[in-house]
């Protein structure tokens, strides 16, 4: 089995939250499951100062900033194929909603990366599983938007959330999606189209929890691969 695993640059606040990709390689790793990273070879929307929020005046490059977790080992998602996959996993971070999406700025009326696009949907139409972790789920909304209706989740709203969860989960609902609550102990399953998330730090959680969504996240993709 080989996995893709998608990256979006390094850092919560314009690029890959780095916990949550950290712990998609260790479950997979955990699985036995051989993975790939990949990620767009493109400009940051922008750069933030993980210190104090603001923006610095500088550019990057989402590949050459995911290589950073990757520890080189990335790949330009625009030169390899789906077929070549298993599955896909997304780790979250504002990067998907930055840089694959625009999602952080102009909500779901913004657009995705093709290659990305393009990608996710051949996944899906090879009835091959992908995990959504944090505000991932939006991306898969983006991508499968007039194509497929799907169940997705970025968390709940009855419980405690750094962000609007119920503004992120009406975006999805524009798109022609159903949105489902699940909480940091929980994830959500599409069975038919074989599509998992967790909330992960989308809501308020601790490094132990988000490690253990994660986990429960990856193990049930190996049980839907084992078929």
């Amino acid at each position: 089995m080989k996995i893709a695993v998608l990256l979006h640059g390094s850092g919560v606040y314009d690029g890959t939250e780095i916990h949550e990709a950290v712990f998609t390689l260790l479950a997979l790793a955990e699985a036995g499951l051989d993975y790939q990273c990949l990620a767009p070879n493109l400009v940051q929307h922008h750069v933030i100062n993980h210190l104090d929020g603001s923006e610095m005046e500088e550019s990057r490059n989402v590949l050459i900033e995911s290589a950073r977790i990757a520890r080189g080992e990335v790949l330009d998602i625009a030169q390899v194929k789906a077929e070549d996959f298993d599955a896909l996993v997304m780790p979250g971070g504002f990067g998907t909603a930055k840089n694959i999406t625009k999602w952080a700025f102009e909500g779901p009326t913004g657009p995705i990366v093709p290659e990305i696009r393009d990608f996710i949907r051949a996944m899906v139409n090879g009835a091959k599983p992908i995990v959504a972790l944090c505000m991932s789920p939006t991306t898969l909304a983006k991508a499968l938007e007039g194509t497929h209706h799907a169940a997705l989740s970025v968390g709940s709203t009855v419980e405690a959330s750094p962000y609007d969860i119920a503004a992120i989960s009406s975006g999805m609902e524009t798109l022609g999606h159903e949105s489902e609550s699940k909480s940091i102990d929980q994830i959500s399953f599409d069975e038919e189209l074989k599509i998992i998330c967790a909330p992960c730090y989308m809501m308020e959680a601790n490094i132990l929890e988000v490690r253990e969504n994660i986990r429960i996240a990856i193990s049930k993709l190996k049980s839907v691969l084992a078929g």
